[in-house]
């Protein structure tokens, strides 16, 4: 589950309740993952009370940036959980985190387990193949976007907040040019892409949001609304440039 983002845990709620359907446990133990906010302490607060009101068992949090935390210990972690989410912030920082403890191999092992793999913004760009990151934002104040490589289990381009920060619309545009194989997913807050067994549909928080494909195609840049009407959906036709959506 990518969620295009959120000001709020609650301004999620509807598309949380699903990640918490999606375990098939009555009360899930939910792992967190705050990498990319620099391990915040209170974004884990947060997350921790908003998924306990919706059943789960227990909310804990993996500190990568701990000096004592071993490789082992996160594998541990992460295969022990029912359900991974991943919090938003510097989505480069947190993918080359991630290779110093494996991480990328045991997601691999956590799919083929079935344990649920969520995640906001950075935490959603992360399931994808690329993602347009504000990474730059937290090293240097600066507001270029840049491309970055993320586990590819979708293989498409994510774009995140693409609603609230309307500079993301025009890069996107840029960077599917430079990215002419894929085609990109563009989720505004509140949207949130759902994969399972190679189906997939969108999900809303019923505030407005929408969710979009953008791709260039025969030299025009394309940009379609993904229909949220909750149907399933084959995902292999969707990577198809010459595959026209359902009208929204």
């Amino acid at each position: 589950m990518a969620i295009g983002g959120g000001e709020t845990m609650a301004e999620t709620t509807p598309i949380n309740v699903e990640i918490v359907r999606l375990s098939d446990k009555p009360n899930p133990k939910l792992l967190f993952i705050p990498t990319a906010s620099g391990d915040s302490r209170s974004y884990y607060q947060s997350v921790s009370e908003h998924f306990l009101s919706l059943g789960c068992e227990s909310v804990e949090p993996l500190y990568l940036l701990d000096d004592d935390m071993t490789a082992e210990q996160a594998r541990d972690a992460v295969l022990q959980c029912d359900v991974v989410y991943v919090g938003g912030g510097n989505t480069l920082r947190m993918m080359n985190i991630w290779l110093r403890y494996n991480l990328p191999e045991v997601f691999d092992e956590a799919r083929q387990r079935g344990i649920v793999l969520s995640g906001l913004s950075a935490g959603s760009i992360c399931w994808f193949r690329y993602g347009n990151s504000d990474a730059h934002k937290f090293t240097s104040g600066s507001n270029k976007l840049i491309k970055v490589s993320g586990l590819g289990y979708i293989e498409a381009l994510h774009c995140p907040h693409y609603d609230i920060e309307v500079h993301r619309q025009a890069d996107l545009e840029r960077m599917m040019r430079q990215t002419p194989r894929l085609v990109a997913v563009a989720l505004d807050n509140g949207v949130a892409i759902e994969v399972v067994d190679e189906q997939y549909r969108i999900i809303t928080n019923g505030g407005g949001g929408k969710a979009r494909r953008a791709y260039w195609y025969r030299g025009a840049y394309v940009l379609e609304e993904i229909p949220a009407d909750d149907a399933w959906r084959p995902l292999r036709p969707f990577f198809s440039k010459s595959h026209r959506l359902a009208r929204a």
